[in-house]
């Protein structure tokens, strides 16, 4: 069985020739080209195999191409305002799409917009999906990265305002690219701007793992799929790679050109705005806004192919080739609907399509098996179960102690119940209330007179002890 074809798809911002370019990667050779608009920077996606979308650079709408029929443009979804980056969700079934401050996530089966997502206080500069499409970030020019779970902003109550997961806020300047390693929920997430670093971020946890500072600012950032190299597109044209698993145990570090001369891609004239690497780890794609995408061998450093377009280059990526891509005869299995601009659908203005089957894709694959926290979650309830058998000696002797306990305590009260009483009920009989006035009275056995207080004398005041004692004298046994 053959090998999966490896093809790089890019885009540049004069749109003269074409939009899209699809070429084999490790020949050179072209095997497909749409027309129809200007492609912006972080605007291609690839929709389930079957449709290339491209947010067009300035405008208010989404181009989407079926993959074989390349030279027609099939529909135009609409937006609210420019967009400004877009991405879909592995699995298929999401569309998600930066709109000035705010986040839009739309469901393809139906066209239905789900959620609007304005959390972000400047444009929403680049979003990703985790490899199972169960989180998403959204990074913008606040100096913001926000990491979303999709089940909770699907499930939220309306009246509720959706919350991140986590919120990064340690870059000082725009953000200019995310990539998202693999592992799902466990995933590793590299963050660039124009702070001149590039932070490395455990989604789990939302811990920072490491922050590499450049002499330049970085504009694009990825990872090979073993995560051993991270490779930084910077401002000046260079291309730096940072060794993962040879990094000290530092979160901070410096990268110094001169010391790591032998880590420095070098070739291009301007910026680099794009960064892919292939399956292998063993090829290098960038794009620029010198107008060229560049082929590295990564091993060597060296460039391997020059592609020369005729404006700055606004996506480069390598992908696998879906069959639907080499396939001739190939068709959508599902024509794609039309896109609400509201959330509301009729209620705004978007129509309802009479008479229309509303189709889920992939119901048989949501819930079907736990996610990675949930499996987490599992194990440490059994890990805690079985320690506190191991310590208590099970829940069984666990409730028999607290059960016995629980009857000490009210036998103490009743206890102290009945000393209460008791003691109230002696006080309080007329032969001890009798008693205990006469004891307060002054006792003169001899000369009555002797017993009237001489003027401004002051009464004499029996101590407690004294009545105590009378007290017990005068109780009759």
């Amino acid at each position: 069985m053959a090998a999966p074809m490896e093809v790089a798809v890019c885009t540049d911002s004069s749109a003269q020739l074409w939009s899209c370019v699809v070429w084999e990667l490790h020949s050179g050779a072209n095997l497909l080209t749409y027309r129809g608009g200007q492609a912006g920077p972080r605007g291609l996606a690839l929709l389930n195999g079957e449709y290339l979308l491209a947010a067009q650079l300035g405008k208010n709408y989404i181009s989407a191409w079926e993959l074989q029929r390349k030279d027609q443009l099939q529909q135009k979804i609409m937006c609210p305002g420019p967009v400004t980056c877009l991405t879909t969700s592995p699995n298929g079934l999401y569309v998600l799409a930066g709109i000035a401050e705010s986040t839009y996530l739309w469901e393809v089966s139906t066209g239905n917009l789900l959620v609007i997502l304005s959390r972000h206080y400047q444009d929403v500069s680049c979003l990703r999906f985790t490899g199972d499409s169960s989180y998403f970030l959204s990074g913008g020019k606040d100096c913001l990265v926000l990491v979303w779970s999709l089940c909770s902003v699907l499930q939220v109550d309306p009246s509720r305002t959706p919350v991140p997961r986590h919120i990064w806020s340690r870059h000082t300047l725009p953000i200019t690219d995310l990539h998202c390693g693999f592992g799902g929920p466990l995933a590793r997430v590299a963050t660039a701007s124009l702070d001149q670093t590039v932070k490395l971020w455990e989604i789990s946890s939302g811990e920072l793992l490491l922050s590499v500072l450049f002499d330049v600012s970085v504009m694009a950032v990825t990872m090979d799929l073993a995560e051993h190299h991270m490779f930084c597109g910077g401002s000046d044209g260079s291309i730096f790679q940072v060794d993962l698993c040879t990094w000290p145990g530092q979160r901070e570090k410096s990268f110094q050109p001169e010391q790591d001369s032998g880590k420095v891609f070098k070739g291009h004239r301007n910026q680099v705005t794009c960064l892919s690497v292939s399956t292998d780890g063993s090829v290098l794609l960038s794009g620029s806004h010198d107008e060229t995408v560049r082929l590295w061998d990564v091993q060597s450093k060296q460039c391997i192919r020059t592609m020369t377009f005729k404006g700055p280059v606004t996506n480069a990526s390598i992908m696998l080739a879906p069959l639907s891509m080499l396939s001739s005869d190939f068709r959508p299995s599902l024509p794609l609907p039309h896109f609400n601009k509201h959330l509301l659908g009729a209620e705004h203005g978007d129509e309802q399509h009479r008479g229309a089957l509303a189709l889920r894709l992939g119901l048989h694959q949501q819930g079907s098996e736990p996610s990675y926290l949930e499996r987490l979650d599992q194990l440490h309830a059994v890990m805690c179960s079985t320690m506190e058998k191991s310590v208590l000696g099970g829940q069984d002797q666990l409730r028999i102690r607290v059960t016995e306990l629980e009857d000490e305590v009210r036998n103490l009260r009743k206890i102290n119940r009945d000393l209460f009483d008791f003691s109230t009920r002696i006080i309080t009989r007329p032969a001890n209330v009798k008693a205990l006035k006469e004891t307060r009275r002054p006792h003169c056995p001899g000369d009555t007179a002797s017993c009237q207080s001489a003027p401004g004398a002051q009464p004499r005041r029996i101590g407690p002890k004294a009545a105590l004692g009378t007290f017990q004298k005068a109780t009759p046994h």
